[in-house]
């Protein structure tokens, strides 16, 4: 039986960021499955997209996205996603309306707003904090509070913020993209209906944007399986990308195995 550490990965990533912002995980997540293939795209507005204009659902987000993967060839064979935040519930909505896509899935700190309170879904703490961040004009003071915002490992915010800088300012995310992102976000509900396909949830305990409870509500409401890391913020990825890498890999060797 082929090991599904193999397969093919699609990442995705949130609110504002592009493909640049998972910074060294695609080779800690490379070294831990080498024969992997993996891919990523931009939501519109960011990264390669960032002078179109983002729609303001979750489902024409999708279409675009999905499209994306299409011309890029990247759907040749089903693909497992792997979705942080907003780009969780991209996944998700990809799953239910193009199952013929996807092997399989994993959403990292998401949330859905028929599940999990506004206050959950961005915690009451950081309001303040993130429109501050949103309207302040000096770019790099912005990208290390965004950075300050969604990791709690301190080690690199310097030379994270500088690598950021250089992103935002060769591919700026304007603030009007930036608004209907969060405005899809706010609005995402999806229905009753789970995916056919598996999924993994994984969640952060010292998530400050967005509540560990809305990664439970899932699990619950679907019974599905959650892993949550002890200490890392919102970006795991970010704050502890080995661990992450590594949970995928035991993830995907686990499906490989044969039912008993």
């Amino acid at each position: 039986m082929q090991n599904k550490s193999g397969r093919r990965w699609l990442l995705l990533r949130g609110l504002s960021r592009e493909a640049g912002h998972w910074g060294g995980f695609i080779a800690q997540m490379q070294a831990a499955m080498p024969t992997a293939r993996i891919s990523t795209l931009d939501l519109p507005g960011a990264g390669r997209y960032h002078s179109q204009a983002s729609p303001c659902s979750i489902a024409e987000i999708t279409a675009i996205v999905r499209q994306q993967a299409l011309q890029q060839g990247l759907l040749a064979e089903p693909i497992t996603i792997l979705g942080l935040s907003l780009g969780g519930m991209v996944t998700w909505e990809w799953l239910l309306n193009y199952p013929e896509d996807i092997e399989s899935a994993v959403l990292v700190n998401t949330s859905f707003s028929n599940l999990s309170p506004f206050y959950q879904r961005m915690r009451w703490q950081s309001y303040g904090a993130f429109i501050r961040l949103l309207l302040h004009t000096d770019i790099y003071r912005r990208e290390l509070a965004i950075l300050q915002l969604v990791c709690n490992l301190r080690d690199w915010d310097e030379s994270r913020a500088l690598e950021w800088l250089k992103i935002q300012t060769e591919r700026p995310v304007s603030l009007n993209n930036s608004l209907k992102q969060i405005i899809a976000a706010a609005r995402y509900k999806p229905g009753p209906e789970k995916p056919k396909q598996p999924v993994l949830l994984i969640n952060s305990r010292g998530d400050r944007l967005v509540a560990p409870a809305c990664s439970e509500a899932i699990h619950i409401k679907w019974r599905m399986e959650l892993h949550t890391h002890p200490w890392a913020g919102h970006d795991l990825s970010l704050d502890d990308g080995i661990w992450l890498a590594n949970r995928l890999k035991f993830w995907s060797d686990a499906q490989a195995m044969p039912a008993i």
